[in-house]
């Protein structure tokens, strides 16, 4: 069964950080980082082990978090406010990936702050920024991808979106609007390393639970084929899958 957390769930795992000198407020809903892990904490997962981790990042208005890489591959989706990834302009909802030791960025949040989900299926223990954390980059595929401006309203006309092709190697994003109580099946997880579905908006209703906007699901390799039903409003939801296997190791 998909592990399934709600914003209200996640809410008790809330805190204000400071990353690279900017505030931000951090949500916790999947793993734990540098600002989770107390000193009592066992030896953090390795770089081959499946460890779903996802966090909401909500990014001060008017600031910048410069570029910087992570150990492990990545799914960001902007959910509120707006600014910008690097050359491109941002706003909900932009799908991005990245691989891990690839470098993006900077981020440049607006008036309103730029919020986003961080959705990695492996252990990271922290942003490595650059050019500080060059010497680390390691010679991994360099593999970037966006889905831009995706947002639709519920109730618009059902359908399925491929955002990012899946590649041979599973790495791809899809997006459902589903009408008032219909139904999709989303891809074979074994095709991947794992999936995170993302409420966008309306609702899903899931083992008797409600799942609202910025509700998360995480998919492992080897459960059936996840099957999204819509809530009694419609739902939007996005379905993101890792490739097979991480380039870094």
């Amino acid at each position: 069964m998909p592990e399934m957390v709600t914003p209200d769930m996640a809410r008790t795992q809330q805190r204000d950080v400071v990353a690279n000198g900017v505030p931000a407020r951090l949500t916790t809903y999947f793993g734990s980082n540098w600002t989770t892990r107390g000193p009592d904490a066992p030896p953090p997962p390795g770089p081959e082990e499946l460890y779903p981790m996802a966090f909401l990042v909500e990014q001060s208005a008017e600031t910048t978090v410069q570029a910087h890489y992570h150990a492990a591959n990545q799914w960001q989706v902007v959910v509120g406010g707006g600014g910008s990834l690097g050359t491109h302009a941002v706003a909900p909802v932009v799908v991005h990936y990245t691989n891990a030791f690839s470098s993006y960025g900077p981020l440049r949040s607006g008036p309103q702050g730029l919020h986003y989900f961080t959705l990695r299926n492996g252990y990271d223990a922290g942003a490595q920024y650059v050019p500080a954390g060059t010497p680390r980059l390691r010679q991994v595929k360099r593999r970037f991808r966006e889905a831009r401006q995706v947002a639709g309203a519920p109730d618009t006309a059902a359908g399925t979106d491929v955002l990012i092709p899946l590649a041979e190697d599973g790495m791809g994003a899809l997006r459902f609007r589903l009408a008032p109580g219909e139904s999709a099946v989303g891809p074979d997880p074994a095709g991947g390393l794992g999936q995170f579905w993302v409420v966008t908006a309306g609702s899903l209703a899931a083992e008797g639970a409600t799942l609202p906007p910025l509700s998360l699901l995480f998919v492992r390799p080897e459960e059936p084929a996840f099957t999204a039903t819509a809530g009694t409003k419609g739902a939007e939801v996005l379905a993101l899958q890792y490739p097979r296997q991480p380039a870094h190791v």
